[in-house]
């Protein structure tokens, strides 16, 4: 799973910056992929470190598994 460090809209979608070893990728992804990967685009662009991106390309959330970036607190 690569990291996602950067979201951001986009006309046609939303360009999503990730890191894949030590190249960073940027990859326009359309707001149908967004639907069919069930990905909500408001959690995305406000938090992109809470996703990652599988080697198939899919989006998805990852922060249920990383427990240091959750708060009580709000």
């Amino acid at each position: 799973m690569d990291p996602i460090l950067k979201a951001q809209k986009s006309f046609n979608g939303v360009q999503i910056i990730f890191l894949s070893g030590e190249i960073t990728h940027s990859v326009l992804y359309s707001y149908e992929n967004m639907i069919e990967m069930e990905i909500n685009v408001s959690s995305l662009l406000e938090h992109p470190e809470y996703y990652g991106v599988n080697p198939d390309g899919r989006i998805v959330r990852t922060d249920f598994c990383k427990m240091d970036l959750h708060s009580c607190e709000e």
